[in-house]
């Protein structure tokens, strides 16, 4: 199974009007074979000035979002807007620039090859900066098994064949609803790694960013390289079908996938895929969500271990009131580990003192209900209300696929625990690979959660962990929305579904050392990291935090450092 059809339950909004929409499209489909030939010099130059437009427009920004999402834009919470929102795009913008000074082959700071001969590239950290912001994390992009750690194709093949007079194409991103950086993030892709002019169509949810991410990318607007436009499935599937339209990408569930792709009923899907027939014969990647597991690893934690990493837990479930595609859905357990109930108890403490949220993405309550209907056991930790979906666990989900919470995304706060019958370390590093790969519906990205002396005592069990985890982002000792959040890893599920079963998607975003043949992302970070975590939900300081965080990332400089690292300790 899987993730719900959002976009049958999406509010109604004022769409952009067909003719308006037709004359966009006329316009960037006149530029298309123009933008291949820009410059790398004029592509930088354009996202230079992207960098001070979309720094001029955030505090509007944030403040619109958290009026829509219920949050006091003075209070802590409003912080999430601003990491998941004008700084994480600032931050691609500004790493596509430097990749535009590099030629399009930004330097990586280390490549190495695994005894199978498989690459890795360490993309992260790439400075001082980077080592002193976070310290002890670093970042590595996996090669395709069999590929080279090669960087930049596009602008490789223009320097040596040239650029032909018909090369250009235009895509469209369908974007999606919960995360404001998600749709011009993914614009970015497409036009400075893929080499394709964009229209953005905004999901009915948050239409209402239409114009911060136009004033944001107002250079590139202006150029007629990228326009954005408002709408629902109607606007969707007269774009999808535009004879102008050359490519799509699209952040959405599985559902809204095949309905563009195979049909609009569950009939004519099954007739097509049967038949091998897809309505639309368009490329077509997607993000498409999955049930994310935080995979926890026995060993010798202290209280003050378990105390820090259930807060950590409970950050992974309650960011963004849990509408996140790499929310954690299912903590996973050692049954034999003696500290695993305290662990559990702590995590459930730790949701109890997170404020509820507005659930504001639309069909919560009716998702809500269902694991409610499947699950009578589970445990509400607040007060339901209308506007409100409470933190819910629920307890002893059998390790088994056929489960309503391992095959369903509950996109909303609801956290299933099951455990593997394990006690040992390299046991349960074992046995939850094939639990995370067999058992739990997508690819997306998973988080593993093992100290230091574990990790050393099973240097070779974790190894073999992380090399058979098929994801395309696995986050050790780290939440994966920084895997999302860091922009130089890739973003995408796991390589192979084809578009008959597509799961969690195909194809990767963000990767902005645009590297040619990725595998999958991996994050590490220290077992306790110090300060308090941006995504914390008990982080202090994250709404003064964000836009210092912000400007930094829009124009770094040594000289702002002490203001940004004074107020991340205070959190």
């Amino acid at each position: 199974m899987s993730s719900p059809d959002f976009a049958t339950v999406a509010p109604r909004v004022s769409s952009t009007p067909m003719a308006q929409i037709d004359a966009i499209v006329a316009r960037l489909a006149s530029r298309k074979h123009e933008w291949p030939r820009v410059s790398l010099r004029e592509r930088a130059r354009l996202l230079d000035r992207c960098i001070d437009s979309t720094l001029a427009i955030a505090h509007e920004w944030v403040r619109a979002a958290c009026d829509a999402k219920g949050i006091d834009p003075q209070s802590p919470r409003a912080g999430e807007e601003w990491l998941g929102g004008p700084m994480t795009t600032v931050r691609n913008v500004r790493l596509l620039l430097e990749a535009m000074h590099a030629d399009g082959e930004p330097a990586l700071p280390k490549v190495w090859s695994r005894p199978d001969g498989q690459l890795v590239a360490k993309v992260f950290p790439q400075g001082l900066i980077d080592r002193l912001l976070f310290t002890g994390f670093s970042a590595e992009v996996w090669i395709e098994p069999g590929k080279a750690a090669t960087q930049g194709a596009i602008y490789r093949a223009k320097k040596k064949r040239g650029v032909g007079e018909r090369d250009g194409k235009l895509s469209l991103v369908l974007g999606a609803g919960n995360v404001a950086s998600i749709g011009p993030m993914d614009a970015l892709y497409k036009l400075f790694v893929e080499d394709e002019v964009c229209i953005v169509k905004t999901n009915p949810v948050n239409a209402y960013l239409q114009p911060f991410w136009e004033q944001a990318f107002r250079p590139l607007l202006d150029a007629g390289y990228f326009a954005v436009v408002r709408g629902g499935a109607e606007v969707g599937s007269h774009l999808c079908n535009h004879p102008e339209v050359d490519t799509i990408h699209m952040t959405g569930s599985d559902r809204t996938h095949d309905a563009i792709v195979w049909g609009s009923t569950r009939a004519e899907q099954e007739r097509n895929k049967k038949a091998g027939t897809p309505k639309l014969k368009k490329p077509i990647t997607s993000e498409l969500g999955a049930v994310t597991p935080c995979l926890v690893v026995p060993g010798a934690w202290s209280e003050d271990d378990l105390r820090f990493q259930a807060r950590h837990v409970a950050g992974m479930v309650a960011n963004n009131a849990s509408f996140n595609c790499n929310a954690c859905k299912v903590v996973v357990t050692a049954k034999g580990w003696p500290e695993r109930q305290r662990f559990l108890d702590l995590v459930h403490e730790a949701l109890e003192r997170t404020p509820p949220r507005k659930a504001y993405y639309p069909g919560a309550q009716e998702r809500y209900q269902g694991f409610l209907d499947a699950y009578p056991q589970s445990k509400p930790l607040s007060e339901r209300g209308r506007d409100v979906v409470p933190w819910t666990v629920i307890p002893d989900v059998a390790p088994d696929g056929s489960e309503y919470a391992l095959s369903n995304e509950a996109f909303c706060g609801v956290l299933a625990e099951t455990s593997l019958d394990e006690s040992t370390a390299s046991g349960f590093l074992a046995a939850m690979t094939e639990f995370a790969n067999d058992e739990c519906w997508g690819t997306l990205s998973c988080m593993m959660l093992i100290d230091p002396k574990t990790q050393k005592e099973n240097a070779a069990s974790l190894d073999a962990a992380l090399a058979g985890l098929r994801y395309g982002g696995i986050g050790v000792n780290v939440w994966a929305g920084v895997i999302y959040g860091l922009v130089v890893p890739t973003w995408g599920a796991y390589p192979g579904h084809p578009l008959e079963d597509i799961r969690s998607g195909r194809g990767f975003v963000h990767n902005a050392l645009l590297i040619d043949h990725p595998q999958k992302s991996i994050v590490r970070a220290p077992f306790r990291i110090n300060p308090t975590p941006a995504w914390f939900p008990d982080h202090k300081t994250l709404h003064q935090l964000g836009p210092i965080l912000t400007d930094f990332e829009g124009r770094p400089s040594v000289a702002k450092l002490p203001k940004l690292i004074a107020t991340a300790l205070r959190g």
